[in-house]
């Protein structure tokens, strides 16, 4: 299929909604963080990809976009593979970000559980290790977010990059584009409290407890299914 958007910007910054949103608009099926969950066999292709060794057309081969992690973090391999595609770069205020990855993807308990996962080698190679010993630092990582924002701004050519904050709504991203805006609302979802809700809904108390999978792909496909 070859992508049409390389989604650049950090995870909880509004990806699960602009994946929404992108799908909506005849940009999908786009990439996201929950494609992994959902297919735990693309996991081998992005630990190759950490190694350096990365077949991308075989890993978004039925993909027109990317949004959230994995995909942020290798966006300048993926602006070089695919030189027609438009960079998306969704951002939001540093303090903000910093206290949302805190209560939901970086909390303490989901880090424990995902590090008792089969996923933490890919989490460590794909999503942490960006952050190396500072994860839980506000001015590390904070910093971390706004040199990741600078460095894709500084690097893709601005006719090629939107630089979005998903509280702009329908206007900036399709005009960017090129296509109408739907009369339906910009899709929200995936709120800090959203997200607390579902690790709280697979919680069993013990922070040590595995990650269990199957029960989340059953959840992610139903609130995929609901909110499409």
């Amino acid at each position: 299929m070859g992508l049409k958007i390389v989604g650049a910007g950090l995870g909880r910054t509004g990806t699960l909604s602009l994946k929404l949103a992108l799908e909506q608009l005849g940009f999908g099926p786009c990439y996201h963080m929950t494609e992994v969950f959902l297919n735990p066999h693309h996991v081998p292709l992005w630990l190759a990809a950490a190694e350096g060794h990365p077949d991308w057309d075989t890993v978004l081969k039925d993909f027109a976009s990317t949004v959230d992690y994995p995909g942020c973090t290798y966006w300048r391999q993926l602006v070089a593979h695919y030189p027609d595609a438009r960079v998306l770069l969704s951002v939001r205020d540093p303090d903000q970000w910093f206290e949302s990855t805190q209560a939901t993807i970086f909390s303490p308990e989901s880090i424990q559980r995902l590090s008792t996962s089969p996923m933490r080698p890919f989490f460590e190679k794909t999503v942490w290790g960006g952050f190396g010993s500072g994860l839980h630092d506000r001015a590390v990582m904070t910093e971390a977010f706004k040199r990741h924002n600078a460095e894709v701004i500084r690097e893709v050519p601005k006719d090629r990059l939107l630089v979005y904050e998903v509280k702009q709504g329908w206007e900036p991203l399709c005009t960017f584009l090129g296509v109408p805006v739907p009369s339906a609302p910009f899709p929200r979802v995936n709120s800090r409290e959203e997200m607390a809700a579902m690790v709280a809904e697979h919680s069993t108390g013990d922070p040590n407890a595995p990650l269990d999978l199957a029960k989340l792909q059953e959840t992610l496909r139903a609130k995929l299914k609901g909110n499409s």
